[in-house]
């Protein structure tokens, strides 16, 4: 049973890799611009970062030469519950990863009337769980994962009303499920303080290999049409990025630390934009993230997700313009009831993390998904401004409140639980130059 409860906690702990992330595993938006307006960038253009990121055929309709730096200051606040028979409930303890920082930046180059390059650096997903100050029955989970992408990329007008693009994703990722130690004294598959007299040193061992670094490629296109001066739409593609985190776990107590595979998801995008008047304009997005298929997430039982942002802009002042924006994206983790628990326990449930030595049962599945990854943010409320200093450089801003969400599983007709909730605050800023 330790080994597969210890199975289970490394996949969560690999799982972690999200949670700057709110759509999932995903960030909402990259730039400032894009994050005030609920996180849109597909059919309407919000500036040069978000167009090599989200749709590169934005990127032809960008004039002359363009450079960004800024970050994200991310707060989420996650907790955790854990509940058996055997060892009682844990209540909900919050974990103390609590701030990470995300840096951008993007450069973008008019090479002619028709052709724009531009190349960008994003950290665009990336979470940590620490319970090792907190109940021990959490397993002292820690873990800390960092997901970036640099793009170069390129658009081509191919008249006013069409305009094409295309981005090369490099991904570097850097996982590291920490000192996390594993016990399970008393063989119900939950773990218990590793630390109390008389645990026996054959049911402790640490589970963690320490950070591991990874490298992937992936490829996005973009379409753009213009029907009117003041309608626009936009298609996007993202391919999948398959990585493989090496030596990060020992799954099953044998001295051998085994890799993990975890491959960020392809995405499908549609959006359009609207400018009514000079001083107003409004997109609306919808993104598909197909988590069901992507290895690793799948194995997890992750379900796709449908993600739908809305946004606007209004100019208060010719230099001053004021922002704001809604984004949903149901929960790719969802409430479970009567999970299996597996041989041990008469179910029959055991399911293959690629590539751990030992399979694990639905519930523990779930358990670290919510307690080691719960990227269970739904509901995004945005604001944001942008002010331009001079004509060549205006100064941008975004905050983003995730409402509180909830997500328990169960076993053993409730008897036994595992619970996540999280809420999420953020604060971004860009410098932005234009030439």
């Amino acid at each position: 049973m330790k080994k597969i409860l210890g199975t289970a906690v490394l996949t969560t702990a690999v799982i972690s890799t999200s949670s700057f992330a709110t759509n999932g595993d995903n960030m909402i938006g990259v730039s400032p611009a894009s994050r005030a307006m609920g996180g849109i960038g597909v059919g309407m253009c919000v500036g040069p970062t978000d167009a090599i990121f989200r749709n590169p055929a934005w990127l032809s309709r960008e004039e002359g030469f363009n450079v960004s730096f800024g970050g994200i200051l991310f707060m989420p606040k996650v907790k955790g519950r854990s509940k058996s028979p055997s060892t009682g409930d844990t209540g909900y303890q919050t974990s103390d990863a609590d701030m990470f920082t995300i840096p951008e930046i993007a450069i973008t180059n008019q090479l002619n009337d028709r052709t724009v390059i531009g190349i960008g650096a994003y950290g665009v997903s990336g979470m940590g769980v620490d319970y090792r100050d907190k109940d021990p029955r959490l397993a002292r989970m820690h873990t800390s994962f960092q997901f970036m992408r640099i793009v170069p990329a390129v658009g081509y007008k191919v008249n006013e009303f069409l305009t094409v693009g295309g981005a090369l994703h490099l991904a570097w990722g850097a996982l590291d499920l920490g000192s996390t130690m594993m016990c399970d004294t008393n063989g119900d598959g939950q773990p218990d303080d590793c630390n109390k007299n008389g645990t026996p040193l054959d049911d402790v061992w640490n589970a963690g290999g320490g950070q591991s670094q990874s490298y992937g490629i992936g490829a996005s296109l973009g379409l753009n049409i213009k029907p009117s001066e003041n309608i626009c739409i936009g298609v996007a593609y993202q391919s999948s990025v398959k990585m493989t985190y090496k030596n990060v776990f020992d799954s099953n107590n044998d001295g051998v630390f085994e890799d993990l595979k975890l491959e960020q998801p392809q995405e499908f995008a549609v959006g359009v934009g609207y400018r009514p008047v000079d001083t107003f304009k409004v997109g609306f997005d919808v993104r598909w993230i197909n988590w069901s298929d992507a290895e690793g997430y799948k194995q997890f039982k992750w379900k796709d997700q449908w993600v739908f942002a809305v946004g606007g802009e209004f100019k208060a002042t010719p230099k001053l313009a004021l922002r704001a924006g809604y984004n949903y994206g149901k929960t790719p983790i969802r409430d479970k009831s009567n999970l299996d628990l597996g041989p041990l326990f008469g179910g029959s449930s055991l399911n293959n993390i690629p590539d751990f030595a030992q399979p694990f049962p639905d519930y523990n599945v779930e358990w670290f998904n919510l307690i080691g990854f719960p990227a269970i943010a739904e509901h995004h409320i945005t604001l944001g401004f942008g002010y331009q200093f001079t004509d060549n450089f205006t100064l941008n801003m975004s905050y983003v409140k995730a409402l509180e969400a909830k997500v328990e599983s169960t076993a053993a007709n409730g008897a036994i639980l595992a619970g996540a909730k999280n809420a999420q605050d953020s604060i971004g800023v860009s410098l932005d130059w234009h030439f």
